[in-house]
């Protein structure tokens, strides 16, 4: 009897999941990747969806000797290979570099819905139990390849920001901010390390990652909350503390929130030329392919960015409930849209790069790619340029592609953060083809 049990909910699963796959094949995007990058996106009319397109490219990993496409003038090579799911990257003064080989935390499968996406998380090489791991890399002979790898810090709980103020190593896990003593050379710590604050981490905790940054001058850390789900479709409750940008005092351990509205703030940095913070953020799902852009933006203080209520300055979102149009007026307009579902995740400014003088004023961004647009966007590694006022300015430029073969709907890799090296190179992080990558210029 059990058996046949077994066999008819084992049915029931697959016709679920086989109607969930036919119905959200879903929508084709009406307008091009660039017409939804920049200052001026162009926006359409919402197209609701009452389940998410889903087109997502199986992740295959690469080849021997295959790579990304770089830039006329740009060389790209393996800098280490054969990471688990390597994500945020950090380079310390030194040169050494981190890499936190992390996953989203594990949790309880509560029903088909919780099945169902485990399975498209596995399909896009997002799924599996996290290594909760810091990994530090050592390129000693110069030669462009890091020859020591150490795991660094272990035992940690998801963890993806890192910053380096002092001889304390701050790492942001998905639940708490945690400070670590550091020395220059050091290739592993063992100590247990202290915990400044908590961070929220409640159910379902989709957007689990925990960019971190330090201020200009280390007295202050930003630390990015995304939302727990897409439109606080549990509730304002489920959503304290989230869908914002944290400061920390890490000597009080007082903190305060610095902007707010922000769905899934994944990506910080400061502009090294003034100060400012800046970030990524991943807009909301389900009203079509062509909304909303995710955005990179320079972030103001105390400064409110519409979520869950309106987007891009003041279009409602009539699906969130209650209404609030008197937040409308008080809702900032993020400075420059980067493409709709495209996923940008690390930010890192070419100030210090030695790409050549075509890549320095400006940011390079990680856009992981999409799993909910019809056809894809993303996968690839931009370059947007910021004028002397701080502004982004023109069309995203390429630096890195062919993560994506979209005619065969298989995925080599996704980019998912960048910094510039000690030696002026950019290096990528890949969590599908779990390889950091090396960007110079051609010699």
């Amino acid at each position: 009897m059990k058996k046949y049990a077994l066999i008819a909910i084992a049915s029931l699963l697959l016709a679920l999941g086989g109607t969930y796959f036919f119905l959200s094949r879903g929508q084709v995007a009406q307008l091009p990747e660039s017409a939804l990058e920049g200052r001026e996106p162009k926006f359409t009319d919402p197209r609701k969806e009452i389940l998410p397109t889903v087109r997502i490219a199986d992740a295959v990993g690469w080849a021997a000797g295959t790579a990304p496409t770089a830039a006329k003038g740009l060389a790209v090579t393996r800098f280490v290979e054969g990471l688990d799911h390597p994500r945020s990257l950090y380079r310390l003064p030194n040169g050494d570099v981190l890499v936190a080989e992390s996953r989203a935390p594990s949790r309880p499968s509560t029903g088909v819905t919780d099945w169902i996406q485990s399975k498209l998380m596995a399909q896009a090489g997002a799924g599996g139990v996290s290594a909760n791991r810091i990994t530090l890399l050592r390129d000693a002979d110069g030669d462009g390849r890091a020859e020591v790898r150490s795991a660094f810090l272990t035992g940690l709980n998801s963890p993806y920001g890192m910053a380096l103020v002092g001889d304390t190593l701050y790492v942001a896990n998905t639940d708490s901010l945690m400070a670590f003593p550091y020395k220059s050379g050091d290739t592993r710590i063992t100590a247990k390390g202290r915990k400044i604050i908590n961070l929220p981490a409640n159910a379902p905790n989709n957007h689990w990652a925990r960019p971190l940054v330090a201020s200009k001058n280390g007295r202050l850390l930003y630390v990015g909350i995304g939302s727990a789900t897409n439109i606080a479709d549990e509730g304002l409750d489920a959503e304290n503390t989230r869908a914002v940008i944290l400061e920390v005092e890490p000597k009080t351990r007082q903190y305060n929130i610095y902007a707010s509205g922000l769905r899934n703030p994944s990506g910080l940095a400061i502009n090294p030329v003034d100060g400012a913070l800046w970030a990524t953020v991943n807009e909301r799902d389900m009203l079509g392919p062509d909304l909303v852009p995710d955005y990179v933006t320079q972030v103001e203080f105390a400064a409110f960015y519409g979520w869950p209520w309106n987007y891009w300055g003041g279009y409602e979102d009539r699906r969130v409930q209650p209404q609030r149009p008197d937040l409308r007026e008080y809702t900032r307009r993020p400075d420059f849209g980067l493409g709709a579902h495209v996923a940008p995740l690390g930010l890192a400014f070419g100030t210090d790069s030695a790409l050549g003088k075509a890549w320095t004023q400006g940011v390079f961004i990680a856009l992981h790619g999409s799993w909910n647009r019809d056809p894809p966007g993303g996968y690839k590694l931009v370059f947007v340029d910021v004028d002397a006022k701080g502004k982004a300015q023109g069309k995203p430029r390429d630096v890195l592609t062919g993560f994506l073969d979209a005619a065969k709907g298989e995925a080599h890799g996704r980019p998912v953060d960048v910094t510039v090296a000690g030696d002026g190179a950019l290096l990528v992080s890949d969590d599908v083809g779990n390889i950091v990558w090396r960007v110079a210029a051609v010699k």
